[in-house]
């Protein structure tokens, strides 16, 4: 019985390993998007750096608050 406990408890190891590297590519992404946001309404606005800097930090914010409340569960 003691090798189906751990068959399964590595099958769950495995899992738990995938999950976080899709959440650090999900921050990374988050991240990446709304610098790339910031940049065009300064472009259209014409208020460089002031938006690409707000966007960013929302984007770091944003992402590092679902990478904690995904841990945390």
């Amino acid at each position: 019985m003691k090798n189906k406990n751990t068959s399964s408890d590595k099958d769950n190891n495995d899992r738990s390993w995938v999950i976080y590297l899709g959440l650090g590519i999900e921050l990374a992404a988050t991240v990446t998007l709304m610098c790339f946001i910031g940049v065009w309404l300064d472009g259209k606005f014409n208020t460089k750096p002031v938006l690409t800097v707000v966007f960013s930090l929302l984007g770091v914010a944003s992402g590092l608050y679902n990478f904690i409340k995904t841990v945390l569960k």
